[in-house]
């Protein structure tokens, strides 16, 4: 049984102070939730407010990017023992964004992961089409390759985390249908098979792209969902703690 893993993204938004407010807020509404995982990857700069609100509580606290070197003359880089040393669990490496505006690489990628896992970081490793590609119907390709350059020579996945999120449904509002996350996730699961015979099924792998809490529980009653990556919706305190509480969302059945 794969436990259900629910993870804030928050981009570049909110300074300490604007952190420190939502911690006070949203802590109160998981409190006493065991039965599944919650991940928060705050900015750099508010990382260590967010290490000191989350003590003692069951929410983990994730990094959104890592450079691949340990120390060294990489200005503006930050390595994978600054975030250990900061007690973050989890790091979000291979974001559309990343591979955008950064120009991040498979190859780029697949380091970055090399050296999270060797510093004993879990990885929160993210993989996606764009629109043209899905247009295009490449979009199995585009993974397939994602996936074998990401986790090249990489022999143990218990520290990976599968995050699909098609770039046409990041921040735009459209979210993949049920089918298609559906078939994406099968597809993703199938790959992971090839790689991991006898661990594949253990790999969790979770949607991201405009979720919210109106559309959370069919995503989460969606075959090879393990869980959300959310964006926008998780800088709300209030809505984050109605996606992890999906269940809750359940739509109410029309009259008749």
């Amino acid at each position: 049984m794969r436990t259900k893993f629910f993870v804030a993204n928050w981009k570049m938004h909110k300074t300490v102070k604007e952190a420190s407010l939502f911690f006070q807020d949203f802590i109160p509404l998981t409190k006493g939730i065991n039965d599944r995982e919650i991940g928060i990857a705050p900015t750099f700069v508010c990382l260590e407010t967010a290490e000191k609100a989350l003590k003692n509580t069951n929410i983990k606290l994730c990094a959104q990017n890592v450079f691949y070197e340990k120390k060294g003359a990489y200005t503006g880089e930050i390595s994978p023992i600054m975030l250990k040393d900061l007690n973050v669990e989890y790091v979000i490496i291979g974001h559309s964004e990343r591979r955008k505006y950064f120009y991040e690489t498979d190859e780029v990628i697949n380091r970055k992961i090399k050296a999270c896992i060797d510093e004993n970081l879990n990885v929160i490793f993210c993989i996606g089409e764009t629109i043209e590609e899905r247009q295009s119907n490449k979009t199995f390709d585009i993974l397939k390759r994602q996936i074998e350059k990401g986790l090249e020579g990489i022999a143990n996945p218990e520290a990976i985390v599968l995050a699909y999120e098609p770039v046409w449904a990041i921040g735009t509002g459209i979210v993949a249908s049920q089918a298609q996350i559906e078939q994406a996730h099968a597809f993703i699961r199938s790959q992971l098979k090839k790689f991991y015979p006898d661990k594949a099924d253990r790999i969790r792998i979770l949607y991201g792209g405009s979720v919210s809490p109106e559309n959370i529980y069919s995503i989460m009653n969606t075959e090879n969902v393990d869980g959300v990556l959310v964006g926008g919706a998780s800088l709300d305190p209030v809505k984050f703690a109605k996606i992890v509480n999906y269940e809750k969302q359940k739509p109410l059945k029309e009259e008749s």
